[in-house]
């Protein structure tokens, strides 16, 4: 049976965090129609001398409770800026969530871009 892309979803944005030390939501994914495939970037280019965010991934890999997957934390001027989250392939029930948390500096703003990829079968 062959497995297609039944449909796709794109989250574009940007993510200001409201003010230090709060875990801001940039992406939140719920449950989907099937098995899907998420992945995305963000951009730490505003960054500045004195800034640094913590960024995080969570996973509910039995559809309830978001766990921790991974957390980064990134300080000051990057001169990569570009964050990758890679493909990952999730179960129809399983959530996923972004956040990132600026800890020191002034509040930036951060865009965005995410997409998700339902599976279906023909």
């Amino acid at each position: 049976m062959p497995i297609v892309i039944a449909f796709k979803t794109e989250y574009v944005g940007t993510v200001t965090p409201s003010a230090l030390n709060v875990e801001t939501v940039v992406v939140d994914i719920g449950a989907q129609a099937d098995t899907y495939i998420v992945e995305g970037w963000l951009d730490l280019s505003a960054m500045g001398s004195g800034d640094t965010v913590v960024v995080c991934e969570y996973v509910a890999v039995d559809g309830v409770n978001l766990r921790r997957y991974a957390c980064v934390t990134y300080s000051g001027v990057q001169s990569d800026p570009i964050v990758r989250f890679h493909s990952k392939q999730l179960l129809y029930n399983m959530l996923y969530r972004v956040t990132i948390n600026q800890t020191a500096g002034t509040p930036r703003s951060f865009p965005y871009s995410f997409l998700i990829e339902v599976m279906g079968t023909l």
